[in-house]
């Protein structure tokens, strides 16, 4: 019997996040076990509800709904999302230079697709937030990874980044505030890499969908506001910051000098066609949103939710012997370092499977964010805190007994 087999564009397509730990974490749920998921930032799941305004405004609009929207989405959305950049000081921005998708995450696919030809290369940081490499590959591109720099509260590191510049990199993707580590760069920062970008003729892909989720008073810049002459693509969402990932609305908004560019936004305008539209119901929640009352500010600041459990997880995670973390400044997650000299890891992915085995704990390995060496994890701090006690303390207890067996092993 013939084999059918998947296509090889896939073969260099990684996404963890929900891979094969998640397949044994069902099959353990399957089998009657309760587990604890700090694997995603899935905010539902934990009692963080979608503001109800948001909820109401998509139940009346439902009636309306039912049709195609424009392929760029609804008026009064694409408008709401102009507003919001002019009150982030990007300049120059258009109805028709925003289009609205099915989260952000179909939009980034998009925007690699309609950019890069088979051997094309785009730079992205280690580590990274896996969609971004996955959709360079399935695109014909070459993920190049730039390195974020622990030691240095995991910034880009710039020389890196110039050193891996070649004829055929296209552009340079920011996540600012940064998944997986809750890194939040300074603008001083920002304005190298638009440098960088200007200096090479590179795009910008500006992954900002955490810029509102900020902790201890910092402050995002969305890097478009930073130049007028760098084509920059800006992408963010609703799912984190209004807490309503399974509406799926996303935004991808174009601006700098669009003079150059307009071959590569007639190829996002032909994929936006072809998809018809993103789902409507979940558009109708975007001008809501982004005019309402910012409840996120309620769950970051001082006592709020987000921040206590950000500080909860740190000082556990940071309390276990040879475990180090850089406390994160902005997103829900934090990327602890496991000692290599305590915990000699040769595969990270069967570490954690049998972490999860016997805490029924589930995080995500170093590894599947791109991270070179066998030697982190991403930790999402949404449970409630006696769940997330609970939890880091199975974690506590699972690395302790690595320890011991170390110790009293052959």
């Amino acid at each position: 019997m013939k084999q059918l087999k998947k296509s090889a564009k896939l073969a260099n397509v990684l996404y963890d996040i929900r891979g094969p730990i998640m397949d044994a974490a069902k099959q353990m749920e399957e089998e009657g076990q309760k587990i604890i998921k700090l694997n995603i930032g899935n905010l539902a799941v934990f009692g963080f509800d979608a503001p109800e305004e948001i909820q109401q405004d998509m139940i009346r609009n439902l009636p309306t709904s039912a049709g195609y929207s424009d392929s760029k989405g609804v008026f009064a959305a694409r408008k709401a999302v102009m507003h919001e950049t002019q009150k982030q000081g990007i300049a120059g921005v258009t109805l028709d230079d925003i289009y609205l998708g099915n989260g952000a995450s179909e939009l980034i696919a998009m925007s690699t697709n309609a950019l890069l030809n088979d051997g094309d290369e785009l730079l992205l940081p280690a580590p990274d937030y896996p969609l971004w490499t996955a959709s360079t590959s399935l695109s014909g591109g070459t993920p190049v990874h730039y390195l974020c720099d622990e030691d240095n509260g995991w910034m880009p590191n710039l020389a890196d980044i110039r050193a891996k510049i070649t004829p055929r990199t296209k552009g340079i993707v920011v996540i600012n505030p940064n998944n997986p580590t809750g890194a939040l760069y300074s603008d001083d920062l920002l304005k190298s890499l638009v440098e960088i970008a200007r200096e090479h003729g590179l795009v910008i892909f500006a992954d900002e969908v955490y810029d509102k989720v900020l902790y201890d008073g910092v402050k995002h810049t969305a890097i478009a506001s930073l130049s007028t002459d760098v084509l920059t693509l800006t992408f963010n969402s609703l799912s984190k910051s209004y807490r309503s990932c399974g509406y799926r609305a996303g935004w991808l908004v174009v601006s700098g000098d669009k003079r150059s560019a307009q071959d590569y936004i007639e190829g996002l305008n032909m994929l936006s066609n072809m998809r018809l539209c993103a789902n409507v119901p979940g558009q109708w929640a975007i001008q809501t949103a982004l005019g309402g009352y910012q409840s996120i500010n309620d769950l970051v600041c001082e006592g709020g939710r987000l921040r206590r459990q950000r500080d909860l997880a740190y000082e556990l995670i940071t309390a276990i012997p040879g475990v180090s973390c850089v406390k994160p400044s902005a997103a829900l997650y934090m990327f602890p370092k496991l000692d290599p000299e305590v915990y000699p890891i040769a595969d990270d992915r069967q570490f954690f499977l049998e972490l999860l085995k016997e805490t029924r704990v589930m995080l995500v390995q170093g590894t599947g964010f791109n991270w070179a060496t066998p030697d982190h994890f991403r930790i999402v701090f949404l449970p409630h805190e006696d769940d997330l006690r609970e939890a880091i303390h199975r974690i506590a207890k699972f690395l302790e007994q690595y320890r011991l067996r170390r110790k009293t092993g052959p």
